[in-house]
C-alpha cells in the first residue's frame, strides 16, 4: 500500500461488513484512521484491534445517532476529513405491496440517516476547509427495478442529495460523490445470489461476465478520498461491470 490517507480521519458507517468492511480495511491499509460504525457487532476476525481503528455499535437511524458518531470520532482522532455514509437496507416490494413500514424504514436507513450525519460532521468539515463526502447510491439511482419501489427510490434520492451537497459546500474545500455499485457480493446480497436464476442473470447483464466484489468498491471509495479526486465533486461512479450499459 502507498498510504495514500494518511493523516486523514474517515466515519465509514455500515462497516462490519460487506462493502463497508471493504472500505475501512482499505482505508486502513492506506494509513487513515478510522471510525467503524455499525448495528451488528464487529468480528475481530474481520478487523484486528489497531490504535488507527475505533468501533462504534450504534443504529444509524436514532435520534441521536449522529451527534453520538461524531463525538466518537472526535474523541478518539480529533476530527474527520471523510464520511462514507454506506449503511444501508434494501426491502423488495412493489409500488402495491412494499408497507408503508417498509418505506419508510429504507427511507429513514438509505436516506435520512446520511442526510443527518452528514449534517453533524459539516461544522468540523468547514473548519479545517477540507472534506470528502461519499455516499453509497446504486446503479439503480439511474433506473428502476422490478419490486424494489422503495430501494430504487431511495438511490435516486442519494444521488439527489450528494449533486444537492456538491452545490452547497464546493466553496469549503468540501466535495461530495456517490459510488453506484451493480450486483456486488456481500453478505446482504448472498441469500440472492445463491438463486441460479438471479445470479445468472446479473452475471449475463454485466459484460465483465461476473458478479462484482466488495473490494473492487472499495477501491473506488480511496480513489473519492484522496487528493487525486480534489476535482471531483457531484458525481456518480459506477462499479458495475458495465451492467449500466445493458439495461
Amino acid at each position: 500500500m502507498t498510504g495514500q490517507l494518511a493523516g486523514k480521519t474517515a466515519i465509514v458507517t455500515g462497516g462490519a461488513s460487506g462493502i463497508g468492511l471493504a472500505i475501512t480495511r482499505l482505508y486502513l491499509a492506506e494509513g487513515a484512521e478510522v471510525l467503524a460504525v455499525d448495528l451488528q457487532p464487529f468480528d475481530a476476525a474481520d478487523l484486528q484491534a489497531s490504535d488507527k481503528l475505533a468501533r462504534l455499535l450504534c443504529d444509524i437511524t436514532t435520534p441521536d445517532a449522529a451527534d453520538s458518531i461524531v463525538d466518537a470520532v472526535l474523541s478518539r482522532f480529533g476530527k474527520v476529513d471523510i464520511l462514507v455514509n454506506n449503511a444501508g437496507i434494501c426491502l423488495p416490494g412493489t409500488v402495491e405491496d412494499q408497507t408503508p413500514e417498509s418505506w419508510l424504514r429504507t427511507m429513514e436507513v438509505n436516506v435520512t440517516a446520511p442526510f443527518m450525519i452528514t449534517r453533524a460532521v459539516l461544522p468540523h468539515m468547514k473548519l479545517r476547509g477540507t472534506g470528502r463526502i461519499i455516499n453509497l447510491g446504486s446503479i439503480m439511482s439511474d433506473f428502476g427495478g422490478p419490486s424494489l419501489c422503495a430501494y430504487g427510490t431511495s438511490k435516486h434520492a442519494v444521488a439527489g442529495l450528494t449533486k444537492s451537497l456538491s452545490a452547497d459546500l464546493g466553496k469549503f474545500g468540501i466535495t461530495a460523490n456517490y459510488l453506484q455499485p451493480g450486483a456486488i457480493m456481500t453478505p446482504l446480497a448472498a441469500p440472492s445470489m445463491s438463486d441460479p436464476a438471479f445470479r445468472s442473470y446479473w452475471e449475463e447483464k454485466a459484460p465483465v461476465g461476473r458478479i462484482g466484489e466488495a473490494h473492487e468498491v472499495a477501491a473506488a471509495a480511496l480513489f473519492l478520498a484522496t487528493d487525486a479526486a480534489s476535482y471531483v465533486s457531484g458525481a456518480g461512479i459506477k462499479v458495475c461491470g458495465g451492467a449500466i450499459s445493458r439495461f
